[in-house]
C-alpha cells in the first residue's frame, strides 16, 4: 500500500469514528412484533438450508420459491439469482450471497475416512470433534469431523495430517456406497434458534440473514415508485472468492451507479472483543461499512445515505470492520460501492447471533434505497 493510500485509510477511519457514535440509536418504531415473526420465518428457512460455496442450488430455489409473482428470476451461466425491476438511469445493484462457509471431499481414503479441503475463512479447529453432515447427490449423510491424532500440536493450528471426516465406515467402497463421492460439501448440522424476544443464534447468518433481507425487500417494493432500473442479485462462492460477484461484475461493467453488497457487519460487540474498532451494538440498526479491509465507500456516497436514512427516521450504525464483501469486484469497473447489512457477533462459528430487529431494520433501508436513490 501506497503512503498516500495508508493516509487516506488513516483519514477516513478517523472521519468514522466520529460517525459511528452519532449515527446508532434504537430501532425504530416501525419494527413490529408480526414483522420480527416474519423476518424470523423466512430466515429460519435459509439457515436451514444448506449450501457451501459451490453447492447453493438448494438455497437459490428457497429465494426463488418465495419471490413475488411480478419477478422474472434469471440465473446466470456460474448459478447466480437475478431480479430486475424498472427502467431507466441510474442504474442500482444490491448484491447478497447465498452461500456460506463449509468443507469439500477432496479424496476417499483406503480406511474409510474422507480428506477435507475448507471453502471460505474461518478457524477450522472449531469444528473439530464435532458432528457432520456430507451433502450427496442422494441426500445428507451423518458423519463426524475427525479430532486431530495427537494432542502435542497447538489447537489453534492445522492439524498436520489435514482435515478428514468418518463416516463410520472402515473402507473406501463402504463409503462409497454410502454414496458419498469427492466433491460433495460438508458442513456441520445446524438449527435457528431464538434467544428471547428478538435474537437469535444459528450458523450462516452470514449471508442468509442479507439474503432474508433483499428477498422481504424485494416482496415490499412498489413498483409504480421505480423511475430507475434496480438490480438485486443473490449470488454465488463469496466465500470461495467472489465468484459469482465477479461474473456479476464483469456482465454489467461501467452500467451501475452504485452497488450495495448486503452482507454481515463483523461487530466487536461482545464480551471479551476491543471495542475501539468495529464497534456497532446489536439492536442498534442496521450498519453502513464505511472501511473494510478491501474498500472504502466515496465520502460523498455514505453522506448521502445517511442523509436518507435519517429523513425517514431509519436508525444507522456506520463503521469500519475486517473482510470485504461481494460489492469488491465492482470497484474494477469505477462503481461506487455502499455497502450495508447488520452487526453480527462470532462470525463464521457455529453460534453466530443477531437481533432480529436489526434485521427488519435493514428490509427498510433496502426497499427505501431502491425507490429514492
Amino acid at each position: 500500500m501506497s503512503m498516500n493510500a495508508k493516509r487516506h485509510v488513516r483519514l477516513s477511519l478517523a472521519w468514522l469514528t466520529l460517525l459511528i457514535f452519532w449515527a446508532g440509536g434504537r430501532v425504530s418504531a416501525q419494527v413490529t412484533p408480526d414483522r420480527v415473526e416474519r423476518v424470523a420465518e423466512v430466515l429460519e428457512e435459509l439457515i436451514e438450508t444448506y449450501g457451501v460455496s459451490g453447492d447453493e442450488e438448494r438455497v437459490r430455489d428457497v429465494v426463488v420459491r418465495q419471490l413475488p409473482e411480478w419477478a422474472e428470476p434469471e440465473i446466470d451461466d456460474v448459478g447466480n439469482l437475478w431480479v430486475r425491476a424498472g427502467q431507466g438511469d441510474p442504474v442500482v445493484v444490491f448484491i447478497a450471497h447465498l452461500d456460506e462457509v463449509g468443507f469439500q471431499i477432496t479424496e476417499i481414503l483406503a480406511d474409510g475416512t474422507a480428506q477435507l479441503r475448507t471453502r471460505g475463512g474461518f478457524y477450522p479447529n472449531l469444528w473439530e470433534a464435532t458432528p457432520a453432515l456430507i451433502h450427496t447427490g442422494a441426500g445428507p449423510v451423518p458423519a463426524i469431523f475427525m479430532p486431530r491424532d495427537t494432542v502435542a500440536d497447538p489447537p489453534t493450528r492445522r492439524p498436520p495430517d489435514g482435515f478428514r471426516l468418518s463416516a463410520g465406515t472402515a473402507t473406501r467402497a463402504a463409503t462409497e456406497a454410502l454414496g458419498i463421492r469427492v466433491g460433495d460439501t460438508v458442513s456441520n448440522p445446524k438449527e435457528f434458534v431464538r434467544l428471547g424476544a428478538t435474537r437469535a443464534t444459528a450458523r450462516s447468518f452470514d449471508d442468509r440473514a442479507g439474503s432474508t433481507a433483499q428477498l422481504l425487500a424485494v416482496q415490499a417494493l412498489d413498483l409504480d415508485a421505480l423511475d430507475h432500473e434496480v438490480i438485486f442479485i443473490w449470488s454465488v462462492q463469496e466465500e470461495a472468492g467472489l465468484v459469482g460477484a465477479g461474473v456479476a461484475a464483469d456482465a454489467l461493467g461501467f452500467t451501475p451507479a452504485r452497488v450495495h453488497a448486503i452482507d454481515t457487519f463483523v461487530s466487536s460487540a461482545a464480551p471479551i472483543d476491543r471495542q475501539n474498532f468495529a464497534y456497532a451494538p446489536l439492536g442498534s440498526g442496521p450498519v453502513a461499512r464505511g472501511v473494510d479491509s478491501s474498500s472504502v465507500t466515496p465520502r460523498a456516497v455514505l453522506d448521502a445515505f445517511l442523509e436518507l436514512a435519517e429523513g425517514h427516521a431509519l436508525p444507522l450504525q456506520v463503521g469500519a470492520t475486517n473482510g470485504g464483501t461481494d460489492g469488491t469486484p465492482f470497484r474494477d469497473w469505477g462503481v461506487p460501492h455502499m455497502p450495508f447489512g447488520w452487526p453480527l457477533r462470532y462470525s463464521h462459528s457455529p453460534v453466530e447471533l443477531i437481533d432480529l430487529e436489526d434485521v427488519v431494520v435493514l428490509v427498510d433501508l433496502i426497499k427505501l434505497v431502491a425507490e429514492e436513490w
